[in-house]
């Protein structure tokens, strides 16, 4: 029913219709309120439809930080269609495959990404191709200015019947398969959400928040960005987390609210000017995506005293969002993921997915409506991963008699650098197909900057030699640079259990060494 519609969209419409005077968002020297983001966004969303995008389409947003995204993004909500949010520093095969895979017809790419947008969609060839726009209006052909939509009048404002769990993105994660799958968000997973990181993590409508962090991340977007559009506060945008940017930003605007991974915190406490520049007005620091060393949050607390800091923890298929470790518990409960937030369910099972004791090791799982409604064009992961009415996150934790939780292991397979998840088998894949590499292993290993930095142990076929140079060249071609093996290791074999299972436990003993060591 149109009367209870509750999407993404409305959010922004129901802030303009409360704040319409308030800036909304900051973008180089564009100052926009809520009323003209609001109004740009509808004359966007009907170019968009004339153009042939309707509800249900999916369409891929390409691009870095900047004005048009915040836009765009909206837009496609306001259609009822399905953004695709892609990382920007992914190669063309690899956009392609999320282009083939999520049925996209149309693609929105920033600028200096049209090449690469071109040669995945060439790789692609979707058979159904209604819109190429350009953030940045680079002039390619082909492509047309995604800015000049929003100066075009007369298109009927879309008015989408929506339901609570029609999709309105898909969110493609590393997992640990070879091959992202797509998280489908639904406006009533992202919501719930939302409430949780408003109410957990103190926000409010007189928040200045700088987002620095890639919007194509559900972190920064979800976790951040939109729950500062629902509530009316002021969204700051910055192309990328450049500290010396970062610090002249939160001065100049007095920003009160910042996230950033432990890599950027340590980035600015480590910036020349992180002791020049007025920091007074932040009053909120917001840390996730990897574990912050103690040591580094011990350094936060006595340096910025009057900032209260909040441990996140999640995964992109709980929107993302499921504990919250507040500020009053950063020290008595230094190193844990926090409580269960407002809207979630959170226990620590065994392999039978039986409720373990307080102090045990097992599975991190979840419930609740952060959940996303499945993985998309996959019946059979969905099923797996929602076994017994609980989301299975891979994650291994232990929860104490308080019901605080700490991770003690990422992912099966996964490599948590700088923030971002690395697919250790994906790397493993590429390794494989270098035609002197017999076996080869991915895992990750401490590191004082990247957490964990990316690393592999290749064993080359009889008679073969290869140099680590030609492995990291090899990767180089064919993966994002993220992706690509900061520490490659040529060996003799590698560690097996009786079984033939790589033991990468007893690799990640030996070659531990290497992210302290370089």
């Amino acid at each position: 029913m149109r009367a209870r519609r509750h999407g993404i969209a409305d959010l922004l419409a129901r802030s303009a219709a409360r704040l319409p005077g308030k800036t909304a968002v900051v973008y180089g020297a564009l100052r926009q309120t809520y009323a003209e983001l609001d109004a740009l966004v509808s004359r966007t969303a009907g170019a968009l439809a004339a153009r042939g995008v309707a509800k249900g389409d999916r369409v891929v947003l390409y691009a870095r930080n900047s004005h048009g995204y915040v836009v765009a993004y909206f837009a496609l909500a306001r259609l009822g269609a399905v953004s695709v949010p892609v990382n920007f520093m992914l190669r063309p095969p690899e956009v392609a495959y999320l282009l083939a895979h999520s049925g996209a017809v149309g693609v929105i790419a920033g600028d200096g990404l049209l090449e690469a947008a071109d040669a995945a969609l060439a790789e692609a060839a979707p058979s159904r191709l209604v819109l190429r726009a350009a953030i940045g209006g680079e002039g390619r052909d082909g492509w047309e200015d995604f800015a000049a939509l929003g100066e075009e009048r007369g298109h009927p404002v879309p008015d989408p019947a929506l339901e609570d769990d029609d999709p309105v993105q898909l969110m493609y994660t590393s997992g640990t398969e070879s091959r992202p799958k797509g998280a489908i968000m639904t406006n009533r997973s992202l919501i719930s959400q939302y409430l949780t990181t408003i109410v957990d993590g103190g926000m409010a409508a007189d928040d200045v928040e700088v987002h620095a962090l890639p919007l194509y991340h559900c972190g920064q977007l979800h976790v951040f960005l939109t729950p500062d559009v629902y509530l009316g506060a002021t969204s700051i945008i910055l192309p990328g987390p450049d500290p010396a940017a970062l610090l002249a930003t939160i001065e100049a605007e007095r920003v009160t609210k910042l996230f950033a991974p432990p890599t950027v915190w340590i980035a600015l406490l480590r910036h020349p000017e992180f002791g020049t520049r007025d920091l007074s007005s932040l009053r909120k620091g917001y840390y996730g995506a990897a574990a912050m060393p103690v040591t580094v949050l011990a350094e936060l607390r006595r340096r910025m005293p009057g900032l209260a800091l909040y441990n996140l923890y999640g995964q992109t298929e709980m929107s993302p969002i499921v504990t919250v470790l507040g500020p009053a518990d950063q020290e008595r409960k230094a190193g844990s993921a926090g409580r269960a937030g407002l809207n979630v369910e959170t226990r620590v099972v065994d392999e039978d997915d039986r409720p373990v004791p307080p102090g045990t090791v097992g599975e991190i799982v979840h419930r609740g409506p952060h959940a996303m409604l499945g993985y998309w064009r996959d019946p059979e992961r969905t099923a797996e991963a929602f076994r017994g009415g609980w989301f299975h996150s891979g994650d291994l934790g232990v929860m104490d008699e308080e019901g605080y939780l700490t991770v003690v292991d990422r992912k099966k397979d996964m490599v948590n650098s700088g923030g971002e998840n690395v697919s250790g088998r994906e790397v493993e894949e590429v390794l494989h197909a270098h035609p002197a590499v017999a076996e080869a292993a991915v895992f990750g290993v401490a590191h004082p900057y990247w957490i964990e930095a990316v690393t592999a142990v290749v064993v080359a076929r009889p008679g073969e030699r290869v140099s680590a140079e030609e492995i990291v060249a090899h990767c180089g071609e064919r993966l994002a640079g993220f992706k690509v093996p900061k520490y490659v290791v040529v060996a003799a074999s590698l560690p097996k259990n009786p079984s033939g299972k790589i033991l990468k436990r007893e690799l990640r003993d030996t070659y531990g060494h290497l992210g302290t060591d370089g």
